[in-house]
C-alpha cells in the first residue's frame, strides 16, 4: 500500500510541475495565439483528452498492483506519468483560457465525431475501456492482468491517436499542436512496444 501510495504521489507532482509550466509553455510559443473560443477544436481536444488520459492512468495504477512483472509495471509507470503530466497541461491551458472544463457538447464533437462518442457502459470515446472491463482488469492478476492490460491499452492508444491526429490539423495554439503531435509518435511507438509484449505473453491485440 505504501508503494501504491509513493506511485500516486510521484504522478501527482508530475502533474504540479506541468501545470506550473504552462504559462511559460504558452508565453514562450511566441504569445501571439488569442485564448480560443470554447466551442473550438482546441478547447474540445483539451477537454476530451484530458479524461481520456485520466483513464489510461487509473488502468496503469490497477495493474501496476496485479503483477510482480518488471516490464508491465514499468510500462504502466512510464504511461502514468506521461498522461498525468500531459493531463496537467490541458487541463492548464483551459484554465488559462477561462474556458470550462466540462461541455455540455458531446465527446468528439470538435471533430465533427460525436454523434460516433459511444458512451456505452461509461467508454465515453473511442478506445476508452468499458465500467465492466476497468472491474474485470482489477479482478485479474499474473499473466491473465498483464494481457489485458496490454489489450486495454493498445485500444485506448488508437483512440487517443485518433484524437490527437484530429488536433494537429484542425488546433491553431500552436504549442497544443506540438503537444498532440508528441502524443501521436508516443502512443505509436508503445503500440509497437505493446504488441511485442503481447507475442510474448502468447497473445495479440483485440482488433
Amino acid at each position: 500500500m505504501r508503494q501504491h501510495v509513493g506511485w500516486i504521489a510521484g504522478t501527482a507532482a508530475a502533474v504540479l510541475v506541468a501545470a506550473g509550466a504552462v504559462t511559460y509553455a504558452v508565453a514562450g510559443d511566441g504569445g501571439s495565439d488569442a485564448a480560443p473560443a470554447a466551442d473550438s477544436a482546441d478547447a474540445g481536444f483539451a477537454r476530451d483528452m484530458a479524461v481520456h488520459h485520466q483513464q489510461a492512468v487509473e488502468m496503469s495504477y490497477i495493474v501496476r498492483d496485479r503483477t510482480d512483472d518488471v516490464e508491465v509495471r514499468r510500462l504502466a509507470y512510464d504511461i502514468a506519468q506521461t498522461q498525468a503530466n500531459q493531463r496537467g497541461m490541458l487541463i492548464g491551458w483551459l484554465d488559462l483560457w477561462e474556458l470550462p472544463k466540462v461541455s455540455s457538447d458531446a465527446p468528439m464533437t470538435w471533430m465533427d465525431m460525436g454523434s460516433m462518442a459511444s458512451g456505452e457502459d461509461g467508454a465515453l470515446m473511442p478506445g476508452m475501456a468499458t465500467n465492466t472491463e476497468m472491474k474485470k482488469l482489477g479482478t485479474l492478476s499474473g499473466k491473465q492482468a498483464e494481457v489485458f492490460f496490454l489489450q486495454l491499452m493498445t485500444d485506448h492508444h488508437k483512440g487517443g491517436i485518433h484524437m490527437a491526429e484530429a488536433c494537429v490539423k484542425r488546433c491553431e495554439v500552436k504549442v497544443e499542436k506540438r503537444l498532440s503531435q508528441t502524443m501521436v509518435n508516443g502512443q505509436e511507438s508503445e503500440i509497437l512496444l505493446m504488441a511485442d509484449m503481447l507475442r510474448a505473453r502468447g497473445a495479440e491485440a483485440r482488433r
